[in-house]
C-alpha cells in the first residue's frame, strides 16, 4: 500500500541529473519519423551497385531488428525504477520507450520505401549472425525479464550493462560509424543520414542515463554490484566483437563495399568499450554527490 507522495511531500528534484536528462529529452527528443525525406534517398539507392546495397540493408536489419527488441523488452527496467519510487529517473525513463519506438518507425520506413522487399529478403538471410542472436534473442530479454522478479541491485546493473553499455554504448555507435564512413563519406541518402543523426542524440541521453544509473548502483551497493558490471561488461564484449567480426566474413576480403577495411569497426568497438568500462570504474571511489557533480559537467 502507498503511504505518501514524493512530489507532495518535497517535490520533484529539479537540480538531479536524471530531470536535466528529462530536461533534454523534451527539448531535443519531440521529432517526427514520419517527417524524414527519403526522395534523394530513393534515387541515390536506384545508384548503387548490389554490394553497396546489399550492405547497407544488412546494418539496416540489425538496427531495425535491435531497436524492435529493446523497445519490446525494456518495460521491467522502468518498472523496476518506479518500484524504487525513484520518480525523477522514471520521467526520463518514460522518453526512452517513445524515442525506441519511434527508431522502430523510421527504420521500417526507410526499408519499405527505400530498400524493397527484394534486397530487404536477401539481406535479413544473414544480416542477423550467431553472436547477434545470442545477444539480442537471448541475453537482452532475459536480462530485462529478470526484473520483474527480482529486481536486486546486481540484476539491474547486469540489465543496464547489456542494453545501455554494450547495445547503444558499442554496437549502436559502430554502427553509426560504419554509416558515417559509407554514406556521410559518398554524400548519399542523406535521409538516412538525418534519421540516424537523430538517434544518436536519443541514444547518447540513454547512454549517459546508464553510465549515471550504473555509478550509482555501485556506490550505493559496493563490490557486488561492481562484480556484476564487470563480469557482464567482459561477456557481453566478448558478443559484440564477435557479432562484428561475423559481420565482416560475410564479405570477401578483396572486396569490401565502400573501400572499408575489416577489422576497423572492431578496433572503435574496443575503444567505447574502454571508454564505458573506465567511466563506470571511478564510481567504485565516489560517492553519490561526486556522481552527480560529474555528470553535470
Amino acid at each position: 500500500m502507498r503511504t505518501s507522495f514524493k512530489t507532495v511531500a518535497n517535490g520533484l528534484d529539479f537540480d538531479s541529473y536524471p530531470m536535466r536528462l528529462w530536461a533534454k529529452a523534451k527539448k531535443y527528443g519531440i521529432w517526427d519519423p514520419a517527417a524524414i525525406d527519403f526522395s534523394q534517398d530513393k534515387k541515390d539507392w536506384a545508384e548503387l551497385d548490389h554490394l553497396h546495397q546489399l550492405f547497407i540493408a544488412r546494418v539496416v536489419t540489425q538496427f531495425q531488428a535491435g531497436e524492435e527488441a529493446v523497445t519490446l523488452d525494456l518495460l521491467p527496467l522502468i518498472m523496476a525504477v518506479a518500484k524504487e519510487g525513484r520518480i525523477e529517473e522514471e520521467m526520463f525513463l518514460t522518453s526512452f520507450l517513445w524515442e525506441e519506438a519511434k527508431h522502430v518507425e523510421g527504420f521500417s520506413r526507410f526499408i519499405n520505401e527505400v530498400i524493397g522487399p527484394d534486397i530487404f529478403a536477401e539481406a535479413k538471410k544473414d544480416a542477423l549472425v550467431p553472436a547477434y542472436q545470442t545477444i539480442f534473442y537471448e541475453i537482452l530479454p532475459e536480462c530485462l525479464n529478470k526484473l520483474t522478479t527480482d529486481a536486486s541491485p546486481e540484476n539491474m546493473a547486469r540489465a543496464s550493462v547489456t542494453y545501455n553499455m554494450i547495445i547503444e554504448g558499442v554496437l549502436a555507435e559502430t554502427g553509426y560509424l560504419a554509416f558515417h564512413q559509407t554514406l556521410e563519406a559518398n554524400k548519399i541518402l542523406p535521409g538516412m543520414m538525418e534519421f540516424t543523426a537523430k538517434l544518436k542524440q536519443d541514444e547518447s541521453r540513454h547512454i549517459a542515463y546508464g553510465i549515471f544509473l550504473l555509478s550509482r548502483l555501485i556506490s550505493e551497493n559496493g563490490p557486488s554490484v561492481w562484480d556484476a558490471v564487470q563480469d557482464q561488461m567482459q561477456k557481453m564484449m566478448f558478443l559484440a566483437a564477435a557479432q562484428i567480426q561475423q559481420s565482416d566474413d560475410l564479405y570477401d576480403d578483396n572486396n569490401m563495399p565502400f573501400g572499408l577495411q575489416k577489422g576497423a569497426f572492431t578496433a572503435y568497438a574496443q575503444d567505447q568499450f574502454m571508454k564505458r568500462f573506465a567511466r563506470i570504474e571511478r564510481a567504485r571511489t565516489q560517492t553519490l554527490e561526486e556522481i552527480h557533480e560529474e555528470a553535470m559537467e
